[in-house]
């Protein structure tokens, strides 16, 4: 099946024995079973079915088991968020001492939650630019994972991820790869050697901007040394199930970070059309971005433009496609705000993904918490605008930039 086949119709996870044509909602909290035993043998993984959905739901089930096939991994997990994604899919194997390999062009709460690591013993050596040569340096015996955005939000520097994950498998180290903006209709990670995939669902998959939501994808193409993973030896009967596995019975169970039955069902009826938004978003960014080169007075960010220095890695490794996202330089934060606050079609939102198009103040929002030093490194300044393209007719979004840039002069 080609992609958009396989958004209708693989691991469907209809209700068939009522003919409904979309997973029901189970918005409940527990499930009962006919007998103690059962329910015995349910709750301690001896026997399939629910107990409670802190630890499973059918709904979230049904969407776990679509994004596991689309992203061609062994299993997912749904979380109720993409930070809590972030950060479970890195706690399940990490300790006190250990260390994290991440690029400094992160989101800036993703960024914010590496510091937070710290009081619990785990530091990360942030890298600038995501290249073998700094990867490598970056190694040492330490290290326990490396983490990357395939897609920097907002500096939309792209990793070549074959590249990368060469160096991670030659030390034996999980590469977790944030895909959120990159979409699966872009890329499959996992397939170009990432271990782990993580999406904050709540952007493009979702679509609409109606549900928090995040989930984790295991590859199970890593092997968990339990000498240098020692978390996870209790689980190796699993085989390459072992990381969902303790994911499930342990710290995400535990935290208790579990995804609302009716958010999994919303993140369902939008990853339906995922492939039908990305050709029109990815579409009118790059046509907007091609005009707001010719603007003078501004900057313009866009990995697909001719101009950027990602553009060969972009054909090769998306098709020629750029994502969803650009960013424009307005030259300071005043010039900045008065051109967001000309938009009349751009919302002023701290989101992306949605079917409108989005525009935020990074430096301001989203980066309050870092340093300049940190901001410039994440490829924000002072005059940084994102840019998240939404789905509207490419003439009314160029003539309502066109109006706003007006007003700069």
């Amino acid at each position: 099946m080609n992609f958009n086949t396989t958004l209708l119709h693989k691991d469907f996870g209809s209700d068939r024995s009522t003919g409904s044509t979309l997973p029901p909602i189970y918005q409940v909290s527990a499930f009962a079973h006919e007998s103690a035993e059962k329910l015995e043998a349910v709750f301690n993984n001896r026997a399939p079915g629910f107990a409670y959905t802190r630890a499973g739901n059918p709904t979230n089930d049904s969407f776990e088991k679509r994004i596991a096939a689309i992203e061609g991994g062994i299993g997912a997990v749904t979380c109720s968020s993409g930070m809590a994604a972030v950060a479970v899919s890195l706690l399940n194997f990490l300790r006190s001492g250990d260390e994290v390999v991440a690029s400094a062009a992160l989101f800036g709460g993703s960024i914010d939650l590496f510091k937070d690591f710290e009081a619990f013993g785990i530091v990360t050596r942030f890298v600038d630019d995501v290249t073998t040569a700094n990867i490598e340096q970056s190694i040492n015996e330490k290290t326990k994972a490396v983490f990357v955005e395939l897609v920097g939000n907002p500096k939309l520097n792209v990793v070549d991820l074959e590249a990368v994950s060469a160096v991670t498998k030659a030390h034996k180290i999980p590469l977790i790869v944030d895909a959120t903006t990159a979409t699966p209709y872009l890329i499959h990670p996992l397939q170009h050697g990432a271990n782990i995939v993580v999406h904050s669902t709540s952007k493009y998959i979702n679509g609409s901007g109606s549900a928090i939501s995040g989930i984790i994808i295991d590859g199970g193409n890593f092997a968990w040394d339990a000498s240098r993973y020692p978390g996870l030896d209790e689980y190796k009967r699993f085989g390459k199930f072992a990381y969902l596995a303790k994911l499930r019975n342990g710290l995400w169970r535990n935290i208790g970070c579990c995804l609302a039955p009716v958010n999994a069902y919303l993140n369902s009826i939008g990853l339906e059309t995922l492939g039908l938004r990305m050709e029109r978003l990815c579409e009118n960014a790059l046509r907007l971005a091609e005009f707001l080169e010719t603007v003078p007075g501004i900057s313009v960010n866009y990995p697909a433009l001719k101009s950027s220095p990602y553009y060969e890695l972009v054909q090769k490794q998306f098709g020629g496609k750029g994502g969803a996202i650009l960013t424009i330089d307005a030259g300071s934060k005043e010039r900045a705000f008065k051109l967001i606050n000309s938009l009349k079609f751009a919302r002023i939102a701290t989101n992306i993904g949605d079917v409108r198009t989005l525009v935020i103040h990074p430096a301001s929002t989203i980066y309050t918490h870092s340093d300049e030093a940190a901001r410039l490194k994440a490829g924000v300044t002072a005059g940084t605008i994102r840019v998240s393209v939404g789905i509207e007719d490419f003439a009314d979004l160029k003539a309502d930039f066109e109006q706003a840039l007006k007003n700069l002069d």
